[in-house]
């Protein structure tokens, strides 16, 4: 009796949260947790060839094998490591995979390092940077024990071509600092911290033969705010970057990260003598908003990888793992975007905040001179300039001081097309192949994760599909606490 009774209020409890559970999903279902297909345990997976790096030396049993960069060019897959870049041919033998070329660039600068206060175990060469320059040529920089430096290399026989030139603003200080960089147009675009103390982020451009150097203005929260920098990509007259950072908008709960896309007019030529004089005049930037919709939206606001665009439903987009805030519950998802909807939201209403204290708001489009900010010389309400140099002083003061966007880009079919939430491993790499199965007309998704799993899933993308998101396969690949 005594155990009916202490049962009923528990029954009582559990179908009143089972009510709300149901008016809640009846209002706005939130996505569950997908339950794989078929497990692929560590047992198997460790069957599959595998590269360790250089176990021949000392540096990697000790420090382990410090990989920070892949680069796939036709069936070779270059690997930037500590000290060393691998080349791999992918058409070789899959039995085992053997590098069929290696570079070693060791630094020479390791005592200088040390006394500068820094751990020896830091002061080696982290190859940060491995991008095509040419069809011929790979641009390397590495950060030289904290004195950064660049070099080219012969693709086919990753032999050094020319003199090393300064890495500054071209490859962060240290191997933990994010940073991102690709050549358009002879250009090299980067983004990264350019001091010694990672306290000067930019985006920068450099090393074009007739294009000005140019970066953003240095120190300026309302540009770049401790930003995280992921991913670059050239479209159209463009260089788009995607990047995390302290969201300047929303200060109520502290410092909040919010994910960006930001981008810069490939023909800018910076601004006047008077304004903006060796600075972007095009630089704007947007909130990427991947959420859940409802009620009350559950955001993921922190952009761990994106990819290069691709067509989805016949139209140019990105895809972007993202995972909730640091001091939230822990949740992934997987979101794409248009580049159409992108380029709308920056041909929209700027934000600003008039006072310290009010609130961020929309800039009335009778406050937005002409030509609008953050066109392109010679394109659109610009066209009647040949160069950013000659834009009206009022267009460089307005976009030095209006940068942000005021709406956000919202994500295909307005909600990620996977998530993940009960796991408390977050989610942090992404490939992804748009032409699988037999008809080649399907998305799948391989979703790396911190505890060394992948995730492989069928994706629902297209806003009338009759099937939802299927995972596949969960594969342990490898424990990350060895």
């Amino acid at each position: 009796m005594q155990l009916v009774l202490r049962l009923r209020p528990l029954l009582a409890l559990t179908l009143t949260f089972t009510g709300l559970s149901l008016l809640s999903d009846a209002a706005t279902p939130f996505p569950q947790d997908l339950e794989p297909i078929s497990i692929v345990g560590s047992e198997y997976s460790y069957l599959y060839p595998s590269f360790q790096g250089n176990m021949t030396d000392n540096d990697t049993a000790r420090l382990g094998l410090d990989f920070q960069r892949m680069l796939r060019i036709n069936h070779m897959l270059y690997i930037a490591a500590r000290d060393h870049v691998f080349a791999v041919n992918l058409s070789a033998s899959t039995e085992q995979i053997i590098p069929q070329q290696k570079l070693t660039w060791k630094t020479k600068d390791v005592e200088k390092c040390t006394v500068r206060g820094k751990n020896s175990d830091e002061c080696y060469n982290y190859i940060k940077v491995l991008v095509p320059r040419n069809d011929e040529t790979l641009f390397a920089c590495g950060t030289n024990a904290f004195n950064p430096t660049c070099r080219n290399y012969k693709m086919s026989t990753l032999e050094q071509v020319g003199d090393e030139v300064l890495g500054q603003a071209r490859c962060p200080f240290e191997s933990r600092q994010s940073n991102v960089g690709l050549f358009a147009g002879g250009d090299f675009y980067s983004a990264t911290m350019t001091d010694f103390l990672a306290s000067d982020a930019v985006i920068y451009r450099s090393l074009g033969d007739s294009s000005s150097v140019l970066r953003t203005v240095k120190y300026d929260s309302k540009w770049l705010r401790e930003p995280h920098f992921l991913h670059a990509i050239e479209y159209g007259n463009y260089v788009y970057f995607f990047f995390s950072e302290i969201a300047v908008e929303y200060t109520t709960l502290g410092k909040v990260v919010f994910s960006r896309v930001g981008r810069v007019c490939k023909n800018d030529n910076g601004g006047s003598p008077r304004v903006l004089e060796r600075y972007w005049t095009s630089f704007l930037k947007a909130r990427l908003n991947c959420s859940v919709p409802g009620d009350s939206f559950f955001y993921f606001d922190v952009l761990q990888s994106l990819t290069n665009v691709m067509q989805i439903n016949h139209r140019p987009a990105v895809l972007g793992v993202f995972t909730t805030q640091a001091n939230s519950i822990t949740g992934s998802a997987v979101c794409a975007f248009y580049m159409d909807d992108i380029e709308r939201v920056f041909n929209g209403k700027f934000k600003e905040q008039k006072t310290s204290e009010s609130a961020w708001t929309p800039v009335p489009d009778e406050q937005v001179p002409k030509p609008r900010p953050g066109s392109c010389a010679g394109d659109g309400s610009a066209a009647a300039y040949k160069s950013s140099t000659s834009f009206p002083d009022d267009t460089l003061t307005f976009i030095k001081s209006y940068p942000l966007m005021d709406e956000a880009v919202p994500s295909m079919n307005g909600r990620p097309c996977f998530t993940r939430t009960t796991s408390r491993f977050k989610l942090t790499q992404l490939a992804v192949d748009t032409a699988a199965g037999p008809y080649k007309n399907h998305t799948v998704l391989f979703l790396g994760s911190e505890n060394g799993h992948v995730l492989k899933i069928l994706a629902s993308t297209h806003p009338n599909s009759s099937y939802s998101s299927q995972l596949l396969e969960d594969i342990d690949v490898y424990n990350p606490a060895k």
